[in-house]
This record gives C-alpha cells, sequence and structure tokens, in this order.
C-alpha cells in the first residue's frame, strides 16, 4: 500500500518496480537473491511481444550460457535499433545473470525437429501460439533450442517461481553503428 501511495508522486519508483499488478504475489519468488532480476520481465511486458508471447504477459528468458544470451540479445536489440532512424552510433550496456532454477513441469521442446514453425527466425505465430497454451496449462515455461545460437539451449519461464536464485555476473557493451559492430565484456565478478 505504501509503494501505491509513493508511486502516485514518484514516478521513478514506478517505472523501476514496474506494473507490479502483472503478477500475483503469490508467484513472486520472495526471499531469494535476485527476487528483482527474477520479476522484472512480469513486470515490464514487452508490448510488441516475444517468441512465447504476444506481450500481454511477460517470459524470463534463460540461456545455456553467455555466448547464447548475447547471441539472443544482439538479435533483437539490432532489430530494435535499425528502427530507430536518428541513432547512427551509441554504446549500450547490459547486465549478465546467472539464473539457477527448478525445472520441474517445463515443456521440454528440445523433442520438436529444429524446422518447425516454433523456430522461425522473425515469425513468432506458431511460438506465441505455444506460449498461449502453455501459460493456459499453467505450465512452469518451456525448454527449446536456441534460435540465434546453434547447438544452445535456451528456456522460456512463464512465471519466475521456478527461480532460486537470479545474480548480476558481469556487464557487456555493444556498440552499434549501423550494425552491432561489437560487444565487450566490461566487468568480471
Amino acid at each position: 500500500m505504501l509503494y501505491q501511495i509513493q508511486a502516485i508522486t514518484n514516478p521513478r519508483l514506478k517505472a523501476e518496480v514496474g506494473e507490479i499488478g502483472l503478477i500475483p504475489t503469490t508467484e513472486i519468488p520472495f526471499g531469494i537473491p535476485g527476487c528483482s532480476y527474477a520479476t522484472a520481465p512480469f513486470t515490464h511486458l514487452a508490448q510488441e511481444g516475444s517468441r512465447f508471447s504476444h506481450g500481454r504477459y511477460g517470459v524470463l528468458y534463460i540461456a545455456d550460457k553467455i555466448e547464447t544470451a548475447l547471441a539472443e540479445v544482439r538479435h533483437h536489440q539490432e532489430a530494435y535499433w535499425r528502427n530507430l532512424p536518428d541513432l547512427s552510433y551509441d554504446r549500450f550496456v547490459f547486465r549478465g545473470l546467472l539464473c539457477h532454477f527448478n525445472e520441474d513441469g517445463l515443456i521440454d521442446c528440445l523433442t520438436v525437429p529444429k524446422e518447425d514453425p516454433i523456430y522461425a527466425p522473425d515469425d513468432y505465430h506458431a511460438s506465441r501460439e505455444l506460449g498461449e497454451a502453455a501459460k493456459a496449462a499453467n505450465a512452469p515455461g518451456l525448454r527449446y533450442h536456441s534460435v540465434r545460437h546453434p547447438g544452445a539451449v535456451c528456456w522460456g519461464l512463464m512465471t519466475p517461481r521456478p527461480v532460486t536464485s537470479i545474480v548480476q555476473t558481469a556487464h557487456y557493451e555493444m556498440v552499434w553503428n549501423g550494425s552491432i559492430s561489437g560487444i565487450s565484456r566490461l566487468s568480471y565478478p
């Protein structure tokens, strides 16, 4: 209640926390290291959607290793920055996170052939329908092949409940000059 009162006069607070009402408090893994990282994708929705969401709910995307995560982020950031006509050069910094989570009950899409429409590189129609079905069935998430890093595995959690820890490991910088010309690790744990 105090948060709601303060958010009326402090828009920065609302921007930091996001729309906390988008996620039931029973799904928030209070007490774990990095609870805010685990919860952020569910309170800051990507209105344009993502692979397993039309944009009406959040998904926490996790990769098997940092190289996979950087390949996924690079693809999506390039697509976004390419649509900013006045952006000719910039540097963007991202956090690397290490996430531990329980895989019980996840839908295993590793058995789905990589040619299936859920793995289409830029057409998310089939994968969003799968995400909707997983959400409706209260599945905690999906395990699937990375589309941007061949041979790698990713997870899309439909709730932060399975997360037991998610902590920052490093910062990474992406340099944009019409495309991403480089990715550098800026800090170490």
